[in-house]
């Protein structure tokens, strides 16, 4: 899966947040939803404009920048 084609960012649209191609729909969004307990089907019923595997290219995204970016969780997660 190459999420690259499936996931834009336009300065333009959602102030330049990652999108779904053609759609204003951010991979943020869609990480909010599954973490929030909602599964594939839920997320397609829900955004019928978006496919399987454009959900899956944010989960790809996402991957990625967690690889690539350092992150510093202090604060975020508690012992």
């Amino acid at each position: 899966m190459n999420w690259k084609d499936r996931i834009e960012v336009n300065p333009a649209v959602l102030v330049g947040k990652p999108i779904i191609k053609g759609t204003r729909i951010s991979v943020e969004l869609i990480l909010e939803r599954l973490a929030d307990g909602w599964t594939m089907e839920d997320v397609l019923v829900s955004y019928p404009h978006i496919s399987r595997e454009d959900v899956l290219a944010a989960l790809s995204f996402a991957s990625e920048l967690f690889k690539e970016e350092t992150f510093v969780a202090v604060g975020k997660v508690t012992a």
